[in-house]
């Protein structure tokens, strides 16, 4: 989408001006006010158990992203002052050098049948091979919209100090195509559990979808000129910050969150599993035995800041909540993105933008002056 010049900055825009703005930039013919009402009280009672109400959060609009050469206005669902300001701000600093540049994987996902009781796991995981296309056949029986395009076996040594025993894994391997995918996965891994455990004799326990998505990385960099940062100094301060965040676990937890804040905003706005991509996102950043940022940054050689950041992220933008909650559709349609890897990119660059403002902040003025400085409006675009 192109976003078209402002006469007004979006904040001093009235809702209704706003609304006009999204309505033009996205190209919007629906009607964005019945997107916006709250949820009928029957459809959440639906979606949950033992409902009694709605609980909302605030949407709003992050403005100046260009990622991979296109403009985006990116919608945010957060309940936090200054995150969409900063974010914002970090954003038009950005487009300076170029905005973001990303890259997804595949949505290749993990489903896995947990085997215990085996006398001989070697032998048990040759014969699972050795049935791997009827496996897999079955599999695919069970998904439209899914593929089972591999299955890989594990054998496990059990650490836990209730001593288990040794147990074997067989994994498929799963493309989610354009969904998140963790029902189709969850069928596909209960389908083919008792043929698992006649092949093997053994006794199939669990048999779930990974959230640990590995296979299905993105990656997101950008460069943030020095002058717009605030001059070299503030340049070295970020990489002092920096350099405590990747060497200090208590540093790192509160690095990560500001991450999230922006992640989760976005995630949430568009109906993905937050509490997934968490999880995942935290599991990555102790990949090496030691809990680190997410986020990378140094200085050029003309001494800007270059950021990066890879995490796990698994998304969707079909099925789930997304076929239900008419917020999360409109949020989608804002964004008009086409496909869950671009989702998963934009989500990136907005968690790289986020840690970003984050830390100039606390490298310079401080969080909570930068929070008030951003909140009274000065820097949002």
């Amino acid at each position: 989408m192109t976003v078209m010049a402002e006469r007004k900055k979006f904040y001093e825009m009235s809702r209704e001006e706003r609304l006009d703005y999204v309505r033009k930039a996205a190209r919007l013919s629906d009607d964005i006010e019945a997107m916006l009402r709250p949820l009928p009280f029957e459809d959440a009672n639906r979606m949950i158990e033992n409902a009694i109400g709605i609980m909302s959060i605030p949407m709003g609009i992050a403005t100046n992203f260009v990622i991979n050469d296109r403009e985006y206005v990116i919608p945010m669902a957060i309940e936090e002052p200054s995150v969409i300001a900063a974010v914002s701000k970090a954003a038009k600093i950005s487009k300076v050098k170029g905005g973001f540049t990303a890259e997804a994987d595949d949505p290749l996902m993990i489903g896995q049948v947990q085997v215990v009781g085996l006398g001989k796991i070697k032998h048990a995981a040759a014969k699972i091979l050795s049935n791997k296309r009827q496996l897999l056949a079955i599999a695919n029986s069970k998904s439209r919209s899914v593929v089972a395009v591999d299955l890989q076996v594990r054998q496990l040594r059990d650490k836990s100090p209730n001593k288990m025993g040794n147990m074997l894994l067989v994994e498929l391997i799963i493309d989610a195509k354009d969904a998140m995918g963790a029902n189709a996965i969850n069928t596909m891994c209960e389908a083919i559990a008792p043929h698992v455990a006649e092949i093997t004799g053994g006794e199939v326990v669990l048999k779930i979808l990974s959230n640990y998505a590995t296979r299905r990385m993105v990656r997101c960099k950008a460069t943030f000129d020095k002058e717009e940062l605030g001059g070299s100094q503030v340049v070295k301060r970020i990489l002092y910050a920096y350099a405590l965040a990747y060497s200090d676990i208590y540093r790192a937890v509160t690095h990560n969150k500001g991450v999230m804040n922006g992640i989760d905003a976005v995630a949430l706005a568009t109906g993905q599993d937050f509490r997934a991509i968490e999880a995942s996102a935290h599991a990555y950043a102790a990949r090496d035995s030691t809990y680190r940022s997410l986020t990378s940054w140094r200085r050029t050689k003309e001494g800007d800041l270059a950021g990066r950041i890879e995490l796990p992220l698994a998304v969707g933008v079909v099925g789930g909540v997304v076929n239900v909650h008419p917020a999360a559709k409109f949020a989608l349609q804002i964004l008009g993105v086409k496909s869950a890897k671009e989702l998963a990119m934009v989500i990136a660059a907005t968690g790289l933008a986020q840690n970003l403002a984050a830390i100039r902040a606390l490298s310079s003025e401080g969080i909570q002056a930068g929070h008030m400085r951003l909140h009274t409006r000065k820097f949002s675009k």
